[in-house]
């Protein structure tokens, strides 16, 4: 579902990202994992087209994504960092909107598209209410939402569960869990037991390039009796 190529993004004399390259298939979660700056969001904005790579490919459902975004877009849901929305729009509106411009027209199948992803979300008691008086977690939940929204078969996570409760974060997961089947999931998260609870493969990006790509098991066994944590920071570096 998803084939990633030698990709590479410079901001100026920053090199971002540097030659990542990586697959997909459906029935994938795949935890996408690296200390801040590594390259994690900017690698995720290439696949969904966002940002043009400077080189490499990045391919969804067999279609390039340079070549054509907007085909790429209809196939995939994407929660970008920080669940950005219209602050003024109740929970309803907004996802009416975004069904709207999904290219669900008529007013019975994009009511039945919000309904759908506001079940799903746990977001029905707070559906006629305006995004700006929601909590953060709320928030968080609308952007899950919208990502679901049209039911693609990939979907590209990034920290789907910040700023959840704990009871929050197991349905979110759970839920990522029960759809994996039917689609190819790539989840960035800084909470190294989300790894462990749901992924079926990690891959870690440090400065910008994928320093491993195991099963949660097969990066565990690296070092037997260490915590994920440990091995992360021993791959990457880092104290986060």
């Amino acid at each position: 579902m998803i084939e990633v190529k030698g990709l590479v993004k410079n901001y100026g004399s920053l090199r971002a990202v540097d030659g990542v390259s990586f697959s997909v298939k459906r029935g994938d979660i795949l935890g996408f994992l690296g200390p801040n700056g590594a390259g994690k969001s900017t690698t995720m904005k290439m696949i969904t087209g966002y940002v043009r790579p400077d080189a490499g490919t990045a391919m969804v459902d067999g279609i390039d994504v340079s070549k054509d975004p907007v085909a790429v877009k209809e196939r995939l849901g994407y929660l970008p960092e920080n669940a950005p929305a219209y602050p003024e729009m109740t929970v309803a509106e907004f996802l009416g909107f975004i069904a709207e411009i999904r290219g669900f027209r008529d007013a019975a199948s994009r009511r039945a598209r919000v309904d759908r992803a506001v079940s799903l979300t746990h977001l029905v008691s707070v559906r006629n209410q305006t995004i700006e008086t929601l909590s953060k977690g709320y928030k968080q939940r609308v952007g899950f939402a919208q990502a679901l929204l049209h039911d693609p078969a990939t979907l590209i996570l990034d920290e789907p569960t910040d700023g959840l409760d704990p009871n929050q974060k197991n349905e979110v997961r759970l839920l990522i869990k029960n759809m994996a089947a039917q689609k190819a999931v790539i989840l960035s998260t800084h909470i190294l037991e989300e790894v462990e609870a749901i992924c079926t493969r990690v891959i870690i990006i440090s400065r910008g390039k994928v320093v491993a790509d195991e099963s949660p098991a097969q990066l565990l066994a690296r070092r037997p009796g260490s915590r994920m944590d440990e091995i992360f920071r021993s791959l990457t570096d880092s104290d986060a």
